[in-house]
């Protein structure tokens, strides 16, 4: 009988085997990681980049609340003077009845002793009126400005002539044919005034004749 000994497998030992696949593939081609100061730079860049963008919305919502604060004012503006002067044609009317009635009190006669009653009534009930007039005028924005003796003023006067005077000084009003009057601050019909040009010229004096008398005689001598 044959003497078998079992000897076991035995292989050399080899060096392990490197991985293989897509795994590897990928290790061997993933690019180098970045540094940190690359990382801050590039977020410096980016944040930089927030800013402006930032500060462009900004400045066009600035813009575009200004635009809308200047129209909203705008229409504000728009709708008080509409309110304010839509009655303008109106109040000149009144105002050239008021002046009508204001001349119409000049014609009477001044007030006198023993004059009859009828006039003074008469008188009386033409400034009772007056007086209304003005005060609803006066109520409604209308003001009267009295230009006599005022300095010229072309926003308020109207120069219908120009006259010497040496009481009123050059370039106020020595006349007024008419008050200026204004509604809410606005001119709504100019005075009539005559404007003074200043102290008249004085007249050159003539020259004096120096005769002889009868009998005299002329000294020629230099």
């Amino acid at each position: 009988m044959q003497d078998k000994t079992d000897t076991p497998d035995t292989q050399p030992p080899s060096s392990a085997a490197p991985p293989a696949g897509p795994e590897a593939e990928a290790a061997r081609e993933e690019p180098p990681q970045p540094t940190p100061e690359a990382l801050m730079a590039e977020a410096a860049a980016r944040i930089t980049a927030l800013e402006a963008e930032v500060a462009s919305l900004k400045d066009k919502w600035l813009r575009a609340e200004a635009e809308t604060q200047n129209v909203r004012a705008r229409a504000r503006r728009e709708v008080e003077d509409a309110r304010n002067y839509a009655v303008t044609k109106f109040a000149r009317d009144v105002v050239d009845a008021a002046e009508n009635l204001e001349r119409a009190l000049a014609s009477l006669p001044a007030p006198a002793e023993g004059e009859p009653e009828i006039v003074a009534r008469l008188r009386e009930g033409v400034e009772a009126i007056g007086r209304a007039l003005l005060g609803a005028l006066e109520r409604n924005g209308v003001v009267r400005v009295d230009a006599a003796g005022a300095k010229f003023d072309p926003e308020l006067h109207q120069a219908m002539a120009e006259a010497a005077s040496a009481e009123v000084p050059a370039g106020h009003v020595i006349q007024a044919w008419t008050p200026a009057w204004t509604i809410s601050g606005r001119l709504l019909k100019p005075a009539m005034v005559v404007v003074s040009k200043g102290a008249p010229a004085p007249t050159p004096a003539a020259p004096h004749a120096h005769s002889a008398e009868p009998g005299s005689t002329l000294d020629t001598e230099a």
